[in-house]
């Protein structure tokens, strides 16, 4: 690959590392409203079928492009993005931390109490987020890699799926229980907050493949990959 190529990859994967920890931030700020989406009138454990914080909406590009990232570059910068990730997170709790901390001002439009009630568990939040994102997207890279090795670069939506499939079940089971154990939000609602955003997930997953298959077709066509080729960067 030519220099001018390398830094053009280089650019691109600067790019999805930088949408890839914007949507993980962003969802551990926002994650306290929820939201209902009912395409069905059905109940699951006395909660209605989708009732679900909007947290979960920027989350599973996370997921979209650490698989397209696997995919492209490999394992390592897939690992890299989600350690880059880790200290965002610890970043925004830092700051959201100092805010909360500092006295508003009488004219401020956002009192103290308006503040906390927003962001107040957002420390709690993030930390629980912080420890099952790692978990879950390390499952998810090695799942992937695992099918990626035994389907010999073929086949990529069954990487694709399988691997965000597990994590993705892992990461909402994992943050929900977390959540009621800090009490945040109530254990009589944790049957039907965890079937709803592991389904929510689930159809996100299936969704997005095409858009992986997308993005992996135009980095080859871009950077002439043959099948299971992936890019040094280095």
């Amino acid at each position: 690959m030519t220099l001018k190529n390398k830094l053009a990859a280089q650019r691109i994967y600067l790019l999805l590392g930088g949408l890839f920890i914007t949507s993980l931030v962003v969802s551990n700020l926002i994650f306290q409203k929820f939201f209902y989406w009912y395409p069905f009138d059905m109940e699951i454990f006395g909660s209605k079928l989708f009732e679900i914080s909007v947290g979960i909406l920027p989350y599973p590009i996370t997921f979209l492009i650490t698989d397209l990232i696997s995919e492209i570059y490999g394992k390592k910068r897939a690992n890299d993005i989600v350690v880059v990730g880790i200290f965002a997170s610890l970043f925004s709790l830092l700051i959201v931390f100092t805010a909360s901390h500092v006295p508003a001002t009488s004219w401020s439009y956002v009192s103290d109490d308006m503040f906390s009630t927003v962001f107040g568990n957002s420390a709690i939040a993030v930390f629980a987020s912080m420890l099952t994102y790692l978990f879950a997207q390390f499952v998810d890279i090695q799942i992937y890699h695992f099918w990626k090795r035994v389907t010999k670069g073929k086949h990529l939506w069954i990487r694709n799926n399988f691997s965000t499939w597990f994590s993705q079940f892992v990461d909402t089971l994992s943050i929900v229980t977390l959540l009621c154990f800090f009490g945040i939000i109530d254990w009589a609602n944790f049957n039907g907050l965890l079937i709803s955003g592991f389904l929510f997930k689930l159809i996100i997953a299936v969704l997005d493949t095409p858009f992986l298959y997308l993005g992996v077709f135009l980095f080859s066509k871009r950077f002439n990959l043959k099948v299971n080729e992936e890019i040094d960067l280095i």
